[in-house]
């Protein structure tokens, strides 16, 4: 089974991808996490290699084609990156939804690499508001995607009200579904 999963910043993508992978004992991948790699072997942060980006596409295609293999040797494993669902397009595409305020409280409270370490939830919301942007235009301009279009996705939950749990369990009733359904 491959699963990828796309969503907002703050909708616990890389949470519910690790409850998924632990669930259906599945290898887990992350892109965000892989471009942080190249960010630090860079010396600049994921924003700096995001702006990068929006003019160097070299930036996405180390990424991309790592994706895109990743799909064609493996057969079971979860996956959390915004293209994800694009590369490996035999996947179940799940995509997660939530309140921007939400999310950034989410981060907030749980914070990830120095950039995202803002002294407000407030702070983090703009910066999370202006990178999601930033990144939807990137990928239109770069793959014709509108990663927000969502008839790409097999599966749509909006997290905000919803614990991890919750959404993993919602998640796994609707792989079900779609694994009866076939």
């Amino acid at each position: 089974m491959k699963i990828t999963i796309a969503g907002q910043n703050g909708s616990g993508k890389s949470t519910v991808a690790k409850f998924l992978a632990k669930k259906f004992k599945l290898k887990h991948y992350s892109a965000g996490d892989l471009r942080g790699q190249i960010a630090m072997k860079m010396g600049i942060t994921i924003d700096e290699l995001n702006r990068l980006g929006e003019k160097e596409f070299w930036t996405d295609k180390i990424i991309d084609e790592y994706q895109r293999e990743l799909g064609k040797k493996e057969d079971n494993f979860v996956i959390d990156g915004r293209l994800s669902f694009y590369f490996i397009p035999d996947s179940i595409k799940i995509f997660l939804r939530v309140d921007p305020q939400v999310g950034a409280e989410r981060i907030f409270k749980n914070p990830r690499p120095d950039e995202e370490k803002k002294n407000s939830a407030a702070e983090i919301k703009k910066m999370i508001t202006e990178r999601y942007k930033r990144d939807i235009a990137r990928y239109k301009k770069y793959y014709h995607v509108n990663i927000e279009d969502l008839s790409n996705y097999d599966i749509i939950i909006d997290t905000t009200k919803l614990s991890e749990k919750e959404v993993g369990e919602a998640i796994i009733k609707a792989i079900k579904k779609i694994q009866k359904d076939f």
